[in-house]
C-alpha cells in the first residue's frame, strides 16, 4: 500500500501530525482501515519494539513514537469497530493498589494497543476487587499489573489470589512486571508470566493469547 511506508516511518520517527495526515489521506484515497492497521501501525511499533530491546531507543523515544500511533488509531478506531474487526485480545491492566506510578503501564499498554490489543486501562493505586469486577464485565484473555515498588509487590499476589477465589482466575492469563519484579516473583505467586519490559510484554502477551 502507497501510504503504508510513509506511515510506518512518521510513527517510528514519533513524527505524530504526519501520522495523523497521512491516515487521512489514506483513507481519502479509498485505503482499507484493517490495512492500514495491520500493514503500517502494528509493524511500525513491532519496529519501535526492537529498537527498544537493542537500545536503540529508550522509553522517551518509545513514548513519542506510541503517541504518533495512538494519533493514527484514533482516526482509524471508530471505522474498525464499526467493520467489526476483532483485536487480538483484550486486557484488563493496572497498576496495584499503594502504587501511584503510571508511566511504566502507560507505556505497556500504548504498546499492546499498538498491536492490535484492546486496553481496559484501570489506572494506578488499584485494589484487588476492581481488577476482579473489571474481568467480569469485560471477559479479558489477560490481566496485566504493573508495580514500582517492593511494598505494593504483595498486592499483586493478593490479586492472584482474588480471581482465584472469585472463580474467575482459570478464565483469564495473569502477566507481571515492574522495576522490582523478577520472574522468579511471578512463579511464586502464580502469574503465568513476566515481561522485563514493554517490548517484551507484548511478545509475552501474543505468546498467553496464542496470538
Amino acid at each position: 500500500m502507497a501510504y503504508s511506508q510513509d506511515l510506518q516511518q512518521a510513527i517510528i520517527g514519533g513524527d505524530a501530525p504526519q501520522a495523523k495526515a497521512l491516515t487521512e489521506a489514506a483513507l481519502k484515497a479509498g485505503a482499507d482501515p484493517q490495512a492500514l492497521l495491520q500493514e503500517a501501525l502494528i509493524p511500525a511499533m513491532g519496529i519501535v519494539g526492537e529498537k527498544m530491546k537493542n537500545q536503540e531507543y529508550y522509553v522517551p523515544e518509545v513514548l513519542v513514537a506510541a503517541r504518533a500511533m495512538h494519533w493514527a488509531l484514533d482516526i482509524l478506531k471508530p471505522l474498525l469497530t464499526a467493520s467489526g474487526v476483532q483485536p487480538v485480545g483484550t486486557v484488563v491492566f493496572a497498576t496495584v493498589r499503594g502504587d501511584l506510578h503510571d508511566i511504566g503501564k502507560n507505556l505497556v499498554t500504548m504498546m499492546l494497543e499498538g498491536a492490535g490489543f484492546q486496553i481496559v486501562d484501570l489506572g494506578t493505586d488499584v485494589p484487588p476487587q476492581d481488577i476482579v469486577d473489571a474481568v467480569r464485565e469485560h471477559r479479558p484473555q489477560l490481566v496485566g499489573m504493573s508495580a514500582l515498588l517492593t511494598t505494593t509487590m504483595p498486592n499483586m499476589k493478593t490479586t492472584v489470589e482474588a480471581l482465584s477465589k472469585a472463580g474467575l482466575r482459570q478464565s483469564v492469563k495473569v502477566m507481571v512486571g515492574g522495576a522490582p519484579v523478577t520472574s522468579r516473583y511471578a512463579t511464586e505467586i502464580g502469574a503465568d508470566g513476566y515481561a522485563p519490559d514493554a517490548a517484551s510484554a507484548v511478545d509475552l502477551a501474543k505468546s498467553l493469547v496464542g496470538a
